[in-house]
């Protein structure tokens, strides 16, 4: 299997601005064909997710059991391997580390002027639900990774929504996980279908304000379609990866850590970029050593994507057009191999998260360490943030206007609201108000 190379210097810009580039999903053939599983589900309601889940799930669930039960949740427990059980114990206390850590501020109150205060109140939002895709495997990571925040920000209702397995059960860990994280509501609802019923609500899934979560092309349609019911959040695509080595990187880890984000489909993206051949030709020549090493299925997803145009090895000329590559790319992780890798921190500007170091491969993002694995693709780095407890919070301003900061503030107010127009309120600040004020001393 040969591995892509692409030679910045011998590039011209059309075919690295191709390079840019990331599976450019078409959601509008989609979106015809979830419309209807919309609408089913809008009317049907759980009859609708039932028959859904056994037509496009092919897994036997019947209405009345499309919530998880106690005796489920129970089942759970005793059958998940205890070194599972261990691991995402592990996690979920760095997660609610890291993100009781972010958690802002309740409210902030400054005087702003003489007399004038302003600050800001941020407050959970009333609900919502977290979207766990089950296509490729089981995601307990993600159970966490959502839910946690949520409730760390005070969300009172959190919902999650998965498609149910083969044998029409959810599966042990993410059920595991999801009472970890303090959250009893598990519903089999996956694809267009578990949007669906979160934007609408059903006789068993609550709606909800808002669903976090990546998913397939039919969760993106939905998400699309539904937009003006539910908050959707920032679109989440195909998992992407940069890892930046420098000269004194070790081109066998930088090739190991490469097939991390790889192998989670034929339609990821993940680049090593350096300005050194000689780690270039390491990782090139470590690579298959690492493939031989993993299962078929994952194996050929990584060699589809190192070895097509969305992958591979990028040399630069130098450290500068490398950061610029990987500026312009604002990758989903960044993993930056160096013997002093905080030196390009201050340079490196678009990325959902940076990891610094050898000892830092996106497995420990995606899992362990606590920063959340829920991050912006597709170049949404640029203007993006990883998922957040500020995701699961709104600010509100508050104002409060004394006696003696009053007339300062109404003098100016009164000459831009007759400037641009609006004569209510330029008279709410006007000698009228001042009468009307005099009177309730």
């Amino acid at each position: 299997m040969t591995i892509s190379f692409h030679d910045l210097s011998k590039m011209t810009r059309v075919e690295r601005d191709r390079l840019l580039r990331r599976t450019e999903a078409d959601l509008s053939a989609f979106e015809d064909k979830v419309r209807p599983i919309i609408e089913a589900v809008r009317v049907e309601g759980d009859e609708a997710l039932a028959r859904f889940a056994r037509d496009l799930d092919k897994a036997p669930v019947q209405a009345a059991a499309i919530a998880a039960t106690a005796a489920d949740f129970e089942r759970a427990e005793k059958t998940l391997d205890p070194r599972v059980r261990e691991a995402l114990a592990f996690m979920a206390v760095s997660i609610r580390k890291f993100h009781e850590d972010q958690k802002p501020e309740e409210m902030w109150f400054h005087e702003i002027q003489p007399g004038v205060f302003a600050g800001d109140r941020t407050t959970a939002i009333p609900s919502v639900a977290c979207y766990i895709p089950r296509g490729k495997g089981a995601f307990p990571s993600s159970v966490l990774m959502q839910s946690i925040p949520a409730k760390v920000a005070g969300v009172r209702d959190i919902a999650i929504i998965t498609p149910p397995g083969p044998d029409g059960n959810i599966d042990d860990a993410t059920l595991v996980a999801a009472g970890m994280a303090g959250v009893s509501k598990v519903f089999k609802a996956g694809g267009a279908q578990g949007i669906a019923a979160v934007a609408h609500g059903t006789q068993t899934v609550p709606k909800c304000s808002k669903v976090v979560g990546p998913g397939s092309p039919w969760v993106g349609a939905a998400k699309r379609l539904l937009s003006h019911l539910i908050d959707v959040g920032t679109p989440a695509g195909p998992s992407e990866l940069i890892v930046l080595a420098d000269e004194t990187a070790d081109g066998r880890l930088a090739g190991l850590d490469l097939i991390i984000e790889s192998e989670h489909g034929p339609d990821s993206s993940a680049f090593l970029v350096t300005w050194s051949r000689k780690v270039a030709e390491d990782a090139m020549q470590a690579i298959p050593e690492f493939w031989a090493q993993m299962g078929a299925q994952r194996s050929g997803f990584s060699k589809t994507v190192l070895g097509g145009a969305m992958g591979g090895i990028v040399l630069a000329r130098d450290e500068a057009e490398a950061i610029a590559f990987c500026n312009d790319y604002a990758p989903e992780h960044l993993g930056v191999h160096s013997d002093e890798p905080f030196q390009y921190l201050g340079r490196l500007e678009h990325a959902g998260e940076i990891l610094l170091g050898r000892h830092t491969p996106p497995t420990l993002g995606n899992f362990t360490i606590g920063v959340n694995h829920v991050l912006p693709t597709s170049g949404w780095a640029k203007t993006g943030s990883p998922l957040t407890v500020h995701n699961f919070m709104k600010r509100t301003s508050v104002a409060y206007v004394t006696a003696k900061g009053y007339p300062e503030l109404a003098r100016h107010a009164e000459v831009i609201a007759t400037y641009e127009g609006f004569d209510g309120h330029a008279n709410a600040v006007s000698e009228t108000r001042n009468r009307l004020l005099r009177t309730n001393r």
